[in-house]
């Protein structure tokens, strides 16, 4: 009875875990590496990230600092910069590129704050409908005589535990991002 619940609590998981991962990659005033592993590189053909062909490491707070392998390929990471939605342009004195983060305008840590929110909305909603496929496939094994009413409603009573575990969770995590957000 036990290993039914595994993969649903598997899915909620991963879902957590895919949430903290689009949190990392929002600019929060401070340099951090984590914000370009969304932006690829066109290299000979192939898009390539760019922690995948460069060096990246924070040297100050507010600073990123680029240095590629292959010095050819400067114009190629500072134009997918340029053209990702980081909003920010990256400097480039023909060794390295260097990302300088300003500070975050109340306004634009407002605007982060709602995109947060947004974020955790969709992965409450996510968890949501794993609960909603779960009960979906217990209800069928009830039908099919697999499980007794009593198995159901304590398979219900689980996945419910399960979800509300999974979004308080998540309203942990999305709290914490915006503090951050707010206190930088």
């Amino acid at each position: 009875m036990e290993d039914m619940f595994k993969p649903v609590s598997e899915k909620m998981e991963k879902t957590l875990q895919a949430l903290q991962a689009e949190l990392t990659t929002i600019r929060a005033g401070r340099a951090n590496p984590a914000v370009l592993d969304k932006i690829t590189v066109d290299y000979y053909g192939t898009p390539t990230a760019i922690n995948q062909m460069a060096a990246v490491s924070v040297s100050e707070a507010r600073i990123l600092v680029i240095q590629p392998w292959d010095a050819s390929t400067l114009g190629s990471i500072e134009k997918a910069i340029q053209t990702s939605d980081l909003g920010i342009n990256p400097t480039n004195d023909g060794r390295l590129i260097r990302i300088v983060f300003p500070q975050l305008t109340e306004e634009r840590r407002k605007e982060l704050v709602k995109t947060i929110s947004k974020y955790g909305e969709e992965g409450k909603v996510a968890v949501r409908n794993i609960r909603r496929d779960a009960l979906d496939k217990f209800k069928a094994q009830k039908k099919a005589g697999e499980m007794t009413e009593d198995d159901l409603k304590n398979a219900e009573t689980k996945v419910q535990k399960l979800t509300d575990s999974y979004c308080k969770k998540i309203d942990e995590v999305i709290e914490k991002k915006e503090k951050e957000i707010m206190e930088i």
